[in-house]
């Protein structure tokens, strides 16, 4: 076997079939069956789709199965309890394009196992076993499973999570950065419309997200202390959606939590390398963030577009498509977006999750400025979007 992802996750499944639609083959191991797991439907979070990470996903045929229930951010809207400082977003003002769409987590990992039934001959599972060993050898990783079989490939490809087996198997060393948040994920359905527009309004516990779903409804994340958000998450319906209403505000109306509600740990966990010998990490064994700024699924897609593009053109030269050459350049092309990303997020989180006076100022003025300094707003718009810097092919919407 060529490459072996450890991981069937969305960032998995998303690596496989690139791989599979370029030519190169490669085999799925999980813990877990990514096809029960979609069929009982228990990921109820969401994810932000970015323009670049759209592009990919129509080259390799998801978005078309998926575009009926991916919804569009025409804006997005910043704001801060106790303030009267906003930024605002108007993707309109820089083009026609959404600056992204919200989506159901369950509902992309549908749309992704469907398409890779097409590249049967190009894509293979291995369900339910765990990796327990790791062997390099000069040419070859040898993955050895729980139940005894042994996997030889010339690359392994860590996507199985912030608490990644194949990146301690791998000696990779890696930072966690722990703001005791946690995540609260709810539907909601308000009384006004939302209009396509994203709205984040940061408390001093964390920053509250409503994200725009199909009609009156929106996506939920509410980071709070986790202590707090344990006993907010708790709370009947009635006094959840009160407690909402407080601190969110009347821009949409009433609101009425009609869930499934999850709780999830927040955490900065980043690699100090994404590769070693013949293994590469992608995704959350790579870096996982905070979700203040929106992007941590985005970034994962970036990964793959340049990890894919990388493998791809390397086997097609005829080059060892796991050498040490190869995944440096992998190593080299993702490292400044990552660790610029980590330390935004890091710095966001610690600006806007405290309520000390000197630090309220700053917020204040920064938004304001931000509002107002058209090219910065304009740039950190673009990135948002995923369309800054060079792009490698997958995310112009081209096929490698």
């Amino acid at each position: 076997m060529d490459v072996t992802i450890v991981g069937a996750g969305l960032s998995g499944l998303t690596l496989a079939l690139a791989l599979a639609k370029a030519g190169l083959p490669s085999l799925l191991v999980d813990k877990i069956s990514p096809h029960a797991a979609v069929a009982k439907k228990n990921d109820i979070r969401t994810t932000a789709i970015s323009l670049s990470s759209r592009r990919l996903f129509t080259v390799l045929g998801v978005w078309q199965k998926i575009a009926d229930n991916a919804y569009p951010i025409h804006d997005i809207l910043v704001s801060e309890a106790g303030s009267e400082s906003i930024l605002h977003y108007d993707s309109r003002t820089i083009g026609q394009e959404p600056m992204g769409h919200i989506i159901n987590n369950n509902a992309l990992k549908k749309s992704l196992l469907s398409q890779l039934e097409k590249y049967s001959d190009f894509v293979s599972f291995i369900d339910n076993r765990s990796v327990i060993a790791l062997e390099i050898r000069k040419e070859q990783a040898l993955l050895t499973l729980d139940d005894g079989k042994v996997i030889v490939s010339k690359l392994v490809i860590a996507a199985d999570g912030r608490d990644s087996r194949i990146r301690t198997l791998a000696d990779i060393q890696h930072t966690t950065l722990d703001y005791h948040q946690s995540a609260i994920v709810d539907t909601i359905q308000h009384s006004k419309r939302h209009h396509n527009l994203a709205h984040e309004r940061f408390l001093p516990g964390g920053p509250l997200a409503l994200l725009p779903l199909q009609e009156n409804h929106s996506a939920m994340v509410w980071s709070e202390r986790t202590a707090v958000a344990k006993r907010i998450a708790n709370l009947d319906d009635e006094f959840f959606s009160t407690a909402l209403k407080e601190r969110f505000g009347d821009s949409r109306g009433i609101l009425k939590s009609i869930g499934p509600r999850a709780v999830y740990r927040l955490a900065i966990t980043v690699a100090q390398s994404g590769i070693s010998k013949r293994v590469a990490l992608i995704g959350d064994s790579f870096h996982c963030l905070h979700p203040i700024a929106g992007q941590g699924f985005n970034i994962s897609v970036r990964d793959i577009a340049v990890l894919a593009e990388l493998i791809v053109d390397a086997g097609r030269l005829g080059l060892d498509i796991g050498s040490t050459p190869v995944l440096k350049k992998y190593q080299r092309q993702r490292r400044f977006d990552i660790m610029t990303m980590g330390a935004a997020t890091d710095m966001l989180t610690r600006l806007f999750s405290n309520d000390f006076i000197t630090l309220k100022t700053i917020r204040c003025f920064g938004l304001f400025a931000m509002n107002n300094i058209k090219p910065l707003k304009n740039i950190t718009m673009l990135h948002a979007m995923g369309m800054l810097g060079i792009l490698p092919k997958l995310l112009n919407g081209k096929t490698i």
